[in-house]
């Protein structure tokens, strides 16, 4: 299913379009980012910069997309796992009138979403830019993830519908 929202991010008009299995060319790719489980709860990070959130960031030079959602995980939330595709969402500029070409970002770009099966906890040690690591229940995401909107629910029910059984 494909759907759009308008958000707006600090005075940004944004477009945001979940794309459900689609994985976008890699110069398009702005972030990615995992929804995590262990044993039905879902994972999640606090991160010094913006509070709780899904492990994630940017990929790196020479870097696959699941290689850098791996290493996010591991330098956010110290746990290795297995990934699952889940989609993409495309955040498009083009009714922004504050974008500007000289941006990093690109006027239609995308954040891709995977979902990890966590196989390994490993000692937390916050050396990142995560200063604690906890497990929720999948529906109670909304209460802790600040900037949460209704696109998240696609990815959730997504990432749900791909559980391992």
């Amino acid at each position: 299913m494909v759907t759009g929202i308008y958000v707006d991010w600090g005075g940004h008009k944004l477009k945001l379009t979940w794309m459900r299995d689609l994985m976008p060319e890699r110069e398009l790719i702005t972030s990615v980012h995992a929804f995590c489980f262990h044993e039905g709860q879902l994972l999640m990070v606090n991160l010094n910069d913006r509070g709780w959130d899904f492990p994630g960031g940017h990929i790196e030079v020479r870097e696959t997309v699941e290689a850098c959602v791996i290493r996010e995980v591991m330098e956010e939330a110290y746990v290795t796992g297995d990934c699952t595709l889940l989609g993409a969402i495309e955040v498009n500029h083009e009714e922004n009138p504050l974008w500007n070409p000289s941006s990093p970002y690109p006027k239609v770009g995308y954040q891709v979403f995977y979902r990890m099966d966590i196989t390994a906890f490993l000692p937390f040690d916050a050396g990142f830019e995560s200063s604690e690591r906890m497990l929720i229940r999948p529906e109670e995401a909304a209460n802790y993830h600040k900037g949460w909107q209704k696109g998240f629910d696609e990815i959730m029910g997504a990432a749900l519908g791909k559980m391992r059984i």
